[in-house]
């Protein structure tokens, strides 16, 4: 029983050593990730509820997506694969704005343009937000991307499920976190500034 138990534990060991000296071996399979990142189209709807909303302030509901895909760079060596980080094409931006308009004022008017116009400042804003941050949405996904060694799989039929994990550890990479809640945190403080410096003089004239 003691000479099994010592054998076992030999295999686990070897099996360990050859891991680690499988991906010593891919460490050498490293190269610098290309980053291109996209901003998509978006569109804009107007609805305005059934249920009454403030009668002098709209809404904008923002979508804002971050895709990543990863390009992988396939090695094969002795033992199995070595799968690298070869380029990163992500997709980052708002696809959609839906803007609501309490139903009491009715399109075309004045008082639903004036709201209108004012919704429309918010929209430029969140698309600002993504013109200020370009540069830091390039660095931090360019670090976190160059931070993701190679690794080994010993089989093929493994290298899909492999991808899959290397994009999840992009994405929660710190960096990629940290500028995300940026961009939230700029696109509320933007949001506040319109409205704090908005007198609503159009929407005041609707009604003299």
């Amino acid at each position: 029983m003691f000479k099994k138990i010592c054998f076992l534990s030999f295999l686990f060991i070897l099996f360990g050593i050859n891991n680690i000296a499988n991906a010593n071996e891919c460490s050498a399979y490293k190269i610098t990730p290309k980053i291109t990142i996209d901003v998509p189209d978006w569109t804009k709807s107007v609805v305005q509820p059934k249920k009454p909303m403030d009668l002098l302030h709209g809404n904008v509901v923002a979508t804002l997506v971050n895709n990543y895909d990863i390009i992988a760079d396939i090695t094969s060596i002795e033992d199995g694969y070595c799968i690298g980080l070869k380029a990163v094409e992500a997709t980052i931006g708002y696809t959609d704005f839906l803007v609501k308009i309490d139903n009491r004022h009715s399109p075309k008017t004045c008082s639903y343009n004036a709201i209108l116009n004012h919704e429309n400042k918010h929209i430029d804003a969140y698309l600002s937000v993504i013109d200020d941050n370009k540069k830091e949405l390039y660095d931090s996904l360019y670090t976190a991307a160059d931070s993701i060694m190679p690794i080994f799989v010993k089989k093929q039929s493994d290298i899909s499920r492999e991808i899959d994990k290397l994009n999840d550890k992009l994405q929660n990479h710190p960096n990629i976190v940290l500028v995300i809640q940026k961009i939230h945190a700029d696109e509320e403080i933007k949001n506040k500034n319109i409205d704090r410096q908005e007198n609503y003089s159009e929407l005041k004239k609707c009604f003299e």
